[in-house]
């Protein structure tokens, strides 16, 4: 299995976006002439360790509900997949229809929709990522447009997405809405798709509102080293110590799962182990000793001996 970039190449023939300026209003026009390099269910599939049951699953749910978002513990892939299950529903590997920002704490709905930004002269009202987003989609309306959301529950959603709340949902598409900012009309196309990516390990995050949960269909990710594509990724290694880490990773989160206070929320994700061109014992014990470790430390602040009963078992696994 190829984990480069390999699969982030494609022909240097580019739909472009152009935007110009109409008496003070913002034209949004695409050039569609020229086409990318395919990217099939078949690419994704290969690149990504989800069953084809759950990849249809998935594809169903974001085709009905237009909302979706990914969630699961730090490590299994939601980023990395987000972007490739954009591509294989689109076909082909078009950078220029998909988006993908971060929500924090600063974010707001003046950089996702629009607001007043300090220029020299004094204060100037500019589009946020998602309406500028949008408008190049219903430019383009015989394509499909994927808006990628990591980390969307760091965000203030209320606040973020304000007015358009109701804009999002499936049956709401096409619908206009007079903005805050602006007396403009303004709906969020039927052709883009939103998918956000949630931490569920992260205990310093909110709940995510009512009001987003229910516009949203939600997709639990979890940790693949049963599926068939992360066991032949393992086997090319043919290394007995990365083969004992990766067994002893699986009874480490079965201990995790059955911790009242963590759960299966909080379990340790394949791609830790992912995107290494060889193994050996100072990689893996790098893998241990700076990533999983300080989790653990995280997980279980409060109880060490966990801690230090785990991380000497881990190292273990290396001297055996």
């Amino acid at each position: 299995i190829d984990f480069s970039y390999k699969a982030w190449e494609y022909s240097n023939h580019k739909v472009e976006s152009n935007v110009t300026e109409e008496r003070g209003e913002t034209i949004y026009s695409v050039d569609s002439k020229t086409t990318c390099q395919s990217y099939t269910k078949e690419d994704f599939l290969k690149e990504v360790f989800i069953n084809e049951t759950d990849y249809q699953r998935l594809v169903q749910l974001i085709t009905i509900k237009k909302n979706v978002i990914l969630q699961g513990p730090p490590g299994v892939g939601k980023t990395y997949a987000a972007k490739r299950l954009a591509f294989s529903m689109m076909g082909e590997l078009d950078e220029n229809r998909v988006k993908m920002i971060q929500f924090h704490q600063s974010y707001s709905y003046e950089d996702f929709i629009m607001g007043y930004r300090p220029t020299a002269n004094g204060f100037e009202l500019r589009e946020g990522s998602f309406y500028k987003f949008c408008k190049q989609a219903e430019a383009d309306s015989e394509h499909d447009y994927f808006f990628i959301i990591d980390e969307i529950n760091r965000g203030n959603l209320s606040k973020i997405f304000g007015e358009l709340f109701m804009l999002i949902e499936n049956d709401k598409r096409g619908t206009q809405l007079e903005l805050l900012y602006s007396d403009k009309l303004f709906s969020v196309p039927k052709n883009v798709y939103i998918i956000g990516m949630m931490n569920t390990a992260d205990r310093s995050l909110a709940i995510l509102d009512y009001a987003l949960r229910r516009r949203f269909a939600f997709f639990e990710m979890t940790p693949s080293f049963e599926m068939e594509g992360f066991k032949r990724y393992q086997s090319e290694f043919s290394s007995s110590k990365f083969d004992a880490l990766i067994e002893c990773i699986r009874m480490l989160n079965k201990e995790i799962t059955n911790d009242e206070s963590l759960g299966a929320g909080f379990n340790i994700g394949h791609s830790y182990f992912c995107n290494l061109s060889h193994v050996n014992e100072t990689i893996l014990s790098n893998i241990i000793e700076y990533e999983i470790i300080p989790l653990l430390n995280e997980y279980w602040f409060d109880e060490q001996e966990n801690v230090h009963f785990w991380s000497q078992k881990l190292r273990d696994t290396l001297h055996d």
